[in-house]
């Protein structure tokens, strides 16, 4: 048994290691996201999600305690049914919903599924002590591994992608996954998305650009972890937060911008940057109801309904598998 999880920590290191050089021997160097998220980069983004600036979360926020039973009724048969969040993180909103949802007597399972093994456990010991009630089986890793081995059973599946995580792809991006997650599903079976809907650019922008900063230690956050994994010598100093929106395409994108000529050491591999250049770290993009209508049509989906906050800032979308 030890023999296998040690196994299993070396191919996720090798994984790590070929997707950061990957990115960073590109002639348009770039980090993958996703690695953005060890137990560090998990703190960062709670501290992140209170910002006041950060608006996406009390905008959704707002959504759920607002319309929690019109959210119920809509996805809601009457049928036991389960919820799989993917990318569940500390569950803040989510817990609106699970308890009122309890509080219905509604029989339903929840099955978080996140990348990160700490925040699950986290995840799990808090609905422990505040829904001791509530039925929960935690999935570990990928989110197309855990639809493929969760769909197979007979409950209804709700899948929950919250927060804009939707905006953390391109176009092409997102009709990619959501047409790939349509395909896991059951017939009946939704969708319920959060999506974070276009409005002034200052206030999208300072969203992601924080001014204490914390936003720029999440990005630098992911320099020290492969410092830390891969025998990296990044100097973080050497290195500028830069974020920027355009309002055409809605796509706010993130980089870390080399402040010197510099050669930088990774996994025994020595990587040049010029002075100047941009390693891209995120994008995330807005939408409009027009482009939505299209990105469900696009994926194969039908519009069920949505849900926004008072001044149209945030929307949760629900939409069907027919």
């Amino acid at each position: 048994m030890n023999t296998n999880h040690e196994e299993s920590v070396v191919d996720s290191l090798s994984i790590f290691e070929e997707d950061i050089l990957k990115g960073l021997m590109a002639a348009n160097k770039s980090l993958p996201s996703k690695y953005f998220y060890d137990a560090k980069g998990d703190e960062l983004f709670q501290q992140i999600m209170h910002l006041e600036e950060y608006y996406l979360t009390n905008k959704e926020l707002e959504i759920f305690n607002s319309h929690k039973q019109g959210i119920l009724d809509t996805i809601s048969d009457g049928e036991p049914f389960r919820i799989i969040e993917l990318g569940a993180g500390d569950g803040l909103k989510t817990k609106i919903l699970l308890r009122h949802f309890m509080e219905c007597d509604v029989d339903f399972t929840y099955t978080p599924v996140d990348i990160s093994g700490n925040v699950l456990e986290i995840l799990e010991r808090n609905l422990f002590e505040e829904i001791p009630e509530l039925k929960i089986e935690s999935y570990q890793g990928d989110y197309f591994d855990a639809l493929a081995d969760i769909s197979a059973k007979p409950e209804k599946d709700i899948v929950f992608f919250l927060g804009s995580n939707i905006g953390n792809f391109s176009h092409e991006e997102a009709v990619s996954f959501l047409s790939s997650l349509r395909k896991e599903l059951k017939p009946s079976d939704m969708l319920f998305m959060g999506v974070d809907l276009k409005k002034d650019p200052s206030a999208i922008l300072s969203a992601y650009n924080d001014s204490q900063g914390v936003t720029r230690e999440f990005n630098l956050n992911l320099l020290d972890r492969i410092n830390g994994e891969l025998n990296g010598n990044f100097i973080r100093e050497h290195f500028m937060h830069y974020p920027y929106y355009n309002p055409q395409t809605g796509e706010c994108r993130s980089y870390l911008i080399s402040t010197v000529d510099q050669e930088v050491n990774v996994a025994g591999e020595h990587i040049h940057f010029r002075a100047w250049e941009a390693i891209f770290m995120e994008i995330s993009k807005k939408y409009d109801e027009v482009q939505l209508k299209e990105l469900a049509e696009q994926t194969g989906f039908k519009i069920v309904d949505s849900f926004r906050d008072k001044k149209n800032w945030f929307s949760d979308v629900v939409w069907m598998n027919e």
